[in-house]
């Protein structure tokens, strides 16, 4: 494997080429690190083990996606250093409170920020993909796997290059949904979710 780094926003992002499997991983901490806007990279650190830890009580595919591979470090050492590929980090990243950590996906497939969509539902700190309904998991992941082969497609590696993947991806599951509401008559995004329903106060003598 071999190390290209990547700045995004003065971050340098740490990220592995896999000959292999022909797929770019980046080291997760240090998108966390943009996305928290954290200048101390050990609170980065710590933000990031918090939130795996939540993510990984709550079932998160995401979680257990990520791999460890050994990246050095700025004291010249080379460590074990969780990372993604693109697809995993775009997930996680919707679990990260940040204007930065808005996919850009999401937002183009449903015409809703993360926030909102969770605001509709009525969550709070739940991840939004566990209350979704069929048609809203459908309609995301038609919106990642457009992103993932138009990045592929067009060897996508830098962080910028991805965001066009990914407002691409998310314009296609955009008309794909449009076009079935039209026909039914029914939105997609909806405020159904697996929450369970507020306990009632009974009244005395009822």
């Amino acid at each position: 494997m071999k190390i290209f780094p990547v700045s995004f926003e003065n971050h340098n992002i740490r990220r592995v080429y896999d000959e292999k499997t022909q797929s770019w991983f980046f080291s997760v901490v240090d998108v966390i690190q943009v996305l928290t806007q954290q200048t101390d990279y050990q609170a980065a650190r710590n933000y990031w083990k918090v939130l795996k830890n939540r993510l990984g009580k709550e079932g998160s595919q995401s979680v257990t996606k990520c791999n460890r591979l050994k990246l050095p470090a700025a004291d010249g050492k080379s460590y074990l250093t969780d990372v993604a590929e693109v697809e995993t980090l775009l997930r996680l990243v919707q679990s990260v409170p940040s204007p930065k950590a808005e996919p850009i996906i999401h937002q183009e497939w449903s015409g809703l920020t993360v926030g909102d969509h969770k605001a509709i539902k009525q969550l709070k700190s739940q991840n939004l993909r566990d209350h979704m309904t069929e048609a809203e998991l459908i309609f995301t992941a038609l919106a990642e796997l457009s992103t993932r082969q138009i990045a592929e497609t067009h060897n996508a590696t830098g962080m910028d290059e991805n965001k066009v993947a990914a407002k691409t991806g998310g314009n296609i599951a955009k008309k794909a949904r449009l076009e079935l509401e039209q026909k039914t008559g029914q939105s997609v995004v909806t405020g159904q979710n697996y929450l369970s329903p507020p306990k009632t106060k009974r009244i005395e003598g009822t």
